[in-house]
């Protein structure tokens, strides 16, 4: 089956709206030069920079997507500094990640509570991106495809069997974020297949659907082998997205 790469940039808490306009329109730019009609870009800006990257592509046009970086899996509520998915999906917002390394390791989000925001994101119409991975004790003990599972399951058992049909998984090696670590293209593609294989196991036939990107260090040199293989759907793009000339590279390599 023909899966459309998806390309996301993850800014994480950078750049203020200002500085998110001018990367949109840099984005903009570096990416006009070059032909990605067959690849999907989504940028994930900080909550307080989305609002302008939604008015900025709408009235350039932009053939970007907009992303966010999480939400909470209830739509109202006494919940201090929380973004629901309706904010969220007002704002013309596609795609939320969810379950990223850093929300599991840094606020003990757990599988089920990455599975009602799954859920949540699911239900207003845009498409939630699950992170799973496994730490370097995990991979050095063997348990990777252990710990990998474990999140999948968990963190998908709230999605319908139609949810499944837009999913996006994303397998990030807890070892390889920010670390200039990345795993080898085979490694990747081993833990990208299992993920396919599981996802297939909880709901049988959405395994060749679902989209699955690599996270973990993604950068233009690496990144047109690691996009290669062929259980590779897309990156999940940190550090390199915040910069135009070298996230333009990433997209090229999957076009």
């Amino acid at each position: 089956m023909s899966r459309t790469p998806l390309i996301s940039g993850n800014w994480k808490m950078h750049l203020n709206h200002l500085e998110a306009i001018q990367l949109c329109q840099k984005l903009s730019y570096e990416l006009a030069r070059h032909r990605y009609d067959q690849v999907e870009v989504s940028l994930h800006p900080p909550f307080v920079d989305l609002r302008s990257c939604q008015t900025v592509i709408d009235a350039d046009r932009l053939e970007f997507k907009l992303g966010a970086q999480d939400c909470h899996s209830k739509d109202s509520g006494a919940f201090t500094g929380e973004v629901s998915p309706t904010m969220l999906a007002k704002l013309q917002v596609s795609y939320v990640i969810v379950g990223h390394s850093e929300r599991r390791a840094l606020f003990g989000e757990t599988d089920e509570v990455v599975a009602a925001k799954a859920a949540a994101v699911a239900k207003h119409g845009m498409t939630p991106i699950v992170c799973v991975g496994e730490t370097l004790d995990d991979r050095e003990a063997g348990r990777a495809a252990e710990v990998v599972t474990t999140q999948l399951r968990g963190s998908l058992a709230k999605l319908t069997r139609a949810q499944f049909e837009t999913l996006v998984v994303a397998y990030e090696p807890v070892w390889a974020i920010g670390t200039g670590r990345n795993a080898s293209p085979e490694d990747a593609q081993d833990m990208c297949a299992k993920v396919r294989t599981v996802v297939n196991d909880i709901r049988s036939g959405a395994g060749e659907q679902v989209r699955i990107q690599y996270g973990g260090s993604v950068k233009p040199v690496n990144a047109a082998e690691l996009l290669r293989q062929p259980d590779i759907d897309g990156a999940l793009v940190g550090g390199a997205s915040l910069d135009a000339v070298q996230f333009a590279r990433i997209v090229q390599a999957a076009a």
